[in-house]
């Protein structure tokens, strides 16, 4: 049986890092985890084909080819899924979907032949059994949340890691938070479910066999949600890396609390985690309170912050404007010097979404305040519910935002609070590759000569301040620049929306 995996195009988004690809020279940011998984289930005797649309183009030859499709997607691939299907369909061959797409149901996917909802590891063989009998059911739903150890190594082999920024891969699923607006409960679980330490230790073997080198993203909902597995896991992770040189720069997601856990920090420093992605959310305590972000409360965040720079790492974080307690007077500058103040560069601020399978959703819905479902983007300007304040308010009040912390100078400010702040003495002294070098001469190019007049300026104050007081983090202030890059593009693109 000849099989086709497909994995639709993205919008662009701050996650989809788009306007940064040029800087590297890559086609895609991340390589599709999921579908190399399900992969790597399918019968080895069949014949298998991955085509990633944000990488390459999908042909009526490699659809005629197949005897059916494979398809997994997020709310934000939704054009391109509906676009792939209608292809499908034409050309006679049959779809089977899944992947947090379904999360609002499939009723807009009426056409698809089969459906997966929940994890594939339950679901996939229950389907291959039936689908051999001929009695393949049109949809599939885990009733319950698989052991991760049962899942397979991806088949790295059926794709070009050359086409990605960064690698991809899992330690766990599920977070232990009840974060009102969050769905991570709801599509993983709260009790964190981890691999054992030889089989992720075993996929790291693979990925580095497969050629991936330079940044790697553990895409966790939350890294250390079971923390005493995760601190044995860094320490053998650390002996790993250090046996082959540090091939990996590891990108975590995890909560503002590991500001309290030194130790844990050091151990994420020495196995060579470089960023962490937080969920500062708001400056606002009445409304950190009113989503539950408990784990937010009666500390202060920004302090927080310096305690992580300083111990060799470097924050990101998610913000989010529109909640219920968000004062319509003082929303806008309060999030703006949150920002600014605690001296993180990539900072992703987003309007108060409301996705089915959220508390949230259920308390809108219950309110009669519910307006649609909600579009997987992190840049659209619209709430999908009718918010506490009035919703063009939120929404200038958001687009000032965006404007202002995304412009070159307050970003170059941001970039040097961080750097006053930074600590990369703490950090395994690495020989910076060849691909960083070219990143650097790229973005001398494209910013500091083709650049606006004030991202020219502001790209080589940036430049001479990290060469004459910053010396040993000059590879990190570059690298905050290309960023910068990015998210100035997409301010562009949310002020004329």
């Amino acid at each position: 049986m000849n099989i086709l995996l497909v994995y639709p195009e993205f919008l662009t988004t701050f996650w989809s890092w788009k306007h940064l690809l040029k800087f590297v020279a890559k086609k895609s940011a991340f390589p599709p985890l999921g579908l190399l998984t399900v992969a790597a289930m399918l019968p080895k005797k069949w014949n298998k084909k991955l085509v990633d649309l944000n990488v390459s183009e999908l042909t009526d030859a490699d659809i005629q080819w197949t005897d059916c499709v494979f398809m997994g997607a997020m709310k934000t691939q939704s054009d391109s899924a509906k676009e792939i299907i209608f292809r499908c369909e034409t050309l006679g061959k049959p779809v089977i979907l899944g992947g947090p797409i379904l999360q609002t149901g499939y009723e807009e996917f009426e056409q698809v032949s089969h459906l997966f909802i929940g994890e594939a590891e339950y679901i996939l063989p229950d389907f291959l059994a039936d689908m051999e009998k001929g009695l393949a059911k049109r949809v599939y739903e885990a009733k319950k949340f698989p052991d991760i150890c049962a899942s397979p190594i991806p088949l790295w082999e059926m794709i070009n890691p050359e086409d990605y920024a960064s690698g991809l891969i899992q330690w766990s699923r599920g977070c232990p938070y009840e974060c009102e607006f969050c769905d991570i409960d709801s599509l993983n679980g709260r009790v964190p479910r981890v691999k054992s330490i030889f089989q992720f230790l075993a996929e790291l073997d693979a990925m580095y066999q497969a050629g991936f080198r330079g940044a790697m993203l553990i895409a966790d909902d939350n890294f250390v949600g079971n923390m005493a597995k995760t601190r044995i896991m860094l320490a053998e992770l650390a002996k790993w890396q250090r046996k082959r040189g540090y091939p990996f720069n590891f990108t975590i997601e995890a909560p503002i609390t590991i500001a309290d856990k030194q130790k844990l920090m050091e151990a994420m420093v020495a196995a060579n985690v470089g960023k962490v992605f937080l969920g500062l959310e708001t400056p606002n305590k009445a409304s950190l309170a009113e989503c539950a972000k408990r784990q937010n409360l009666n500390r202060d965040l920004v302090a927080d912050v310096k305690k992580i720079q300083k111990s060799g790492l470097i924050p990101m974080s998610g913000y989010i404007v529109g909640f219920d307690n968000d004062s319509p007077a003082t929303f806008i500058y309060n999030m703006i010097d949150f920002i600014q103040n605690s001296g993180v560069v990539i900072a992703m601020v987003g309007v108060l979404q409301a996705p089915l399978g959220t508390k949230l959703y259920t308390r809108l819905k219950r309110d009669g305040r519910l307006l649609k479902q909600a579009s997987g983007n992190n840049t659209d300007c619209y709430p999908n519910f009718i918010p506490a304040m009035p919703v063009e308010i939120l929404v200038a009040g958001y687009k000032k935002i965006i404007g202002t912390i995304y412009s070159p100078k307050e970003f170059y400010q941001r970039i040097c609070i961080f750097l006053e702040g930074y600590n990369p003495s703490k950090r395994v002294k690495i020989k910076i590759d060849k691909e960083s070098k070219e990143a650097f001469l790229r973005s001398i190019w494209h910013i500091g000569i083709f650049g606006s007049w004030k991202a020219k300026w502001y790209y080589w104050r940036t430049i001479f301040t990290a060469l004459s007081k910053y010396r040993s983090a000059f590879a990190e202030a570059v690298a905050m620049q290309i960023y910068g890059a990015h998210f100035q593009k997409i301010a562009e693109a949310i002020k004329k929306s």
